[in-house]
Order: structure tokens, then sequence, then C-alpha cells
């Protein structure tokens, strides 16, 4: 069995934080990772819109650990841990595989909560992966394609109609994003469609647009977003999504709404990952409602003083999940683990600011926990703090060229079918001309 001084779990910012940081002091570890790329999430919404794309946002693993020596990168997916074995158990290749740990990192992140309603899961669309953004980028074209061609009134305004569950970053990012498309790339495509003709509706079931920013900033984010042509319906909770069609019900008045939409993307909420539950079985660790494993103070889990959790599969003092938390808790698990930091020492998260983007020329940042800043100046600010965490020169560079041409000018350079969809089509047309025959 292969041994090694540490085990991460993951592939997002804080498993790489860690890997980074374990690699500078020459630590031999192993990443094991179910994908093969580190995503940059919370660029996904710009990929499912064609803005830049995926492979600027999901570079490989192995190319970015590649300069460190002590590196081990590994496809596979943790299946089981044993605490007091120190061996963690994962499938790979079709087998199931087994590797000894002095340390073991988790940072699995994670995934779509859709509160009581799994249904939900297979009626709408997520944006959690590589693949979620490229199904919804080609969603977005063919509701357009189709809406072009049919001459039913009711059908067009259905396929125009976009409702987007939940008033968070992303939520707020992606209806911002679906409405410049309409105002400034679909009216040049289709002369036939103009912007009044595409509904985006931004629902939630809190009072506030961006509620982890709440005051000015929400309110501004909320006129902004009113102001491009989005509706924004806040304290109102979806109970249902059937047949193209949402129903929301007033969280005060008890009044329901159906709106009739042909796309319907859900990012309200998250649960932690499947590894969460085994963790919390073996170490004797607490959960959260959302799975989430309620760690130490020093990052540890339950029992185990050797296994520590970071990022969003874990809960810690009302922290949001954000990459710079999951970035710094990485830090500070390996900084422990080299003996930089003393063991058990608790985790201090220092707040250097979070922001969102709200729409074109227009974000908000809240700097060092009580500095707000809105408009353009917090949009520059994003831009800036975010090409800086993109990996690699060519990505960012990329990432210029495309954020000039589709913020200044009107395109949108990777906004196309895959070649999946093009099969799609062609294995229909065969089967419309036997049905004429």
């Amino acid at each position: 069995m292969d041994e090694y001084e540490v085990v991460i779990v993951g592939s997002g910012f804080g498993a790489l934080a860690a890997a980074k940081t374990l690699g500078k002091a020459g630590v031999k570890f192993s990443l094991i990772s179910s994908t093969t790329e580190h995503l940059f999430q919370p660029l996904l919404y710009q990929a499912a819109t064609g803005m830049i794309s995926t492979g600027e946002i999901a570079p490989p693993i192995r190319r970015i650990l590649a300069e460190y020596d002590s590196a081990d990168v590994r496809l596979g997916r943790v299946v089981d841990v044993d605490p007091e074995g120190h061996v963690l158990t994962y499938t790979a290749a079709g087998s199931t595989r087994s590797i000894r740990y002095g340390r073991l990192i988790v940072a699995t992140g994670a995934t779509q909560a859709y509160f009581g309603h799994d249904e939900f899961r297979d009626r709408t669309f997520a944006l959690k992966t590589v693949d979620d953004a490229i199904a919804l980028r080609e969603q977005i074209l063919s509701c357009y394609e189709e809406a072009h061609l049919t001459s039913d009134i009711d059908a067009k305004r259905e396929l125009l109609s976009f409702v987007v569950v939940g008033a968070g970053a992303t939520g707020v990012e992606l209806a911002g994003q679906i409405r410049d498309l309409a105002h400034r790339y679909f009216a040049a495509s289709f002369p036939d469609i103009t912007p009044d003709d595409v509904a985006v509706t931004l629902v939630d079931g809190v009072k506030d647009v961006l509620p982890a920013y709440g005051g000015r900033l929400s309110k501004y984010a909320r006129a902004k977003l009113e102001r491009s042509g989005v509706e924004v319906v806040t304290g109102a909770m979806v109970t249902d999504i059937a047949d193209d069609t949402v129903t929301i019900k007033d969280v005060d008045t008890k009044d329901v709404r159906t709106i009739a939409a042909k796309t319907v993307i859900w990012s309200a909420g998250v649960q932690a990952s499947a590894l969460a539950a085994t963790i919390a079985e073996r170490t004797g660790c607490e959960t959260d409602r959302a799975g989430r494993l309620l760690i130490h103070d020093d990052l540890t889990v339950g029992s185990a003083s050797d296994i520590f959790a970071i990022g969003d599969v874990t809960s810690l003092n009302s922290l949001p999940g954000q990459s710079p938390i999951a970035m710094q808790q990485g830090r500070h698990a390996a900084k422990m683990i080299t003996g930089k930091v003393k063991a058990g020492t608790p985790f201090r998260y220092v707040d250097k600011g979070s922001m969102s983007i709200v729409g074109r020329f227009s974000a908000v940042a809240r700097l060092f926990g009580k500095v707000d800043i809105a408009g353009p100046i917090a949009w520059v600010l994003w831009l800036a703090v975010h090409l800086m965490y993109m990996v690699g020169f060519r990505n960012r560079y990329v990432a210029v060229v495309s954020w000039l041409s589709s913020y200044i000018g009107d395109r949108r350079p990777h906004f196309q079918y895959t070649d999946k969809w093009i099969d799609q089509i062609e294995l229909v047309e065969p089967e419309v001309e036997r049905a004429a025959a």
C-alpha cells in the first residue's frame, strides 16, 4: 500500500492552497480528485454565457502541481476513511484502491441543495461544474434558435423566459448576464427578437438581493438589476417546477403565482459533498442541516486530531462559503502539518473583502469587512482580483481579451454549440425525414 505524509481530497481553492504550501515545504503528499481540473467556480457563469472558455477556468491539476517534486496527483473518488488505521479507500479506473496517510485534509466542497425537492434536480440547470456551464450555454442558445423559428406567440414567450432561483452572488451575476445577452449580443444576431421579448426573473425566499451584504449594497444590486430589465421577486419560495412552469408562493401573503419558463436555473443553497457523511460517521463529528462538518477551531474533525476539513464541506463560526476562506484554511492546516504553526492553533479568518458583479461596469464590494463600494470602481476591483486568482499567464491574457470584447464590445467569443449538441441535431434529422416519408 502506498503511503504519504499527507493526503488531500479535493481540487478546489482550499485543496490547492494546502497542496502548494506542502509542496513548497517538500512534504510528500498525494492529492486525490474526482476531476482532472481545478475549477475556478466563481467564473462558471461567464463560461455559461460565452464570455470566457471553460479552458481558462479549469486548468489541469497535474500541470499546476508539476513544479513540486513531492506531489502525487491521483484521479479517483474517495469512498471510505479508516481514522484508526490511517487508511483511505478510493475508486479509480474501475477498481477499489487504498492509500495510507499520516495526515488527511478533506476539501471536497459542496453540491447543490434542493431543500427537500430532489425532483427539481432533473427539471433545472445547476452551475457547479464545467458540464453544467456547457449545458446551460447550449440551452440558452437553443431557446433563441427555437424562438426564432416558431410563429406561436405563447411558445416564443416561454422559450425566452428565464427563471433564476437564488439571489446570492451566482444568481445575481447570472441574471444580469442573461439580460446583457439580450441587449447586446442576441439583439444583433436575431433581428426578430428584441430585448423586450426576453424575460428574466430572479426569485429568492429571503427579502434581500445578495443577503450576505445587506443594507446599501443589497439595495444597489436590486436597483441595478431592475433597471437592466430583471424582475426581482424576493420573499417568495419556489413550491413546484413542472411542465415548464415555476410555481412560487409569497412567504408573507401566501399568494401563489406561476411563471411559464423553458429554462430554470437553480442556484439556491448548498449541500455538503457525500464524503462529509462518511467522515462524520467515522470520527463522530456533528453536522449541520446542510450536512457540513461542524469542525473544531483548529480545523480538525470530531475525535480525529490528524484529519482536517476545510472549505465548503465545513461549517465554522458562521463563515460563508467563499474561496478566500477555503484558501486561508488550506494554508493554515498545511502550516500546522509542517510545524510552521503550532498544532491546535485556532483558525482566524482575515477578511480582505468580498465582491460580486451585478452588471456591465457595475459591481458591489465590501473591503476588510467594513468599507462598502458600489459601481464601476467595484467592478474594476472585481476584475483585478479574479484575474490575480486565475492560474497561468496565458489564462489571464485570454481572460483580459475576452472581457474587453464582451464588456466593451458586443461579442461573446466562446458562445457556440459543442460537437455533442451538433451530433444530436444530426441524429434527429434522419428521424424527421423518416416521419415525413
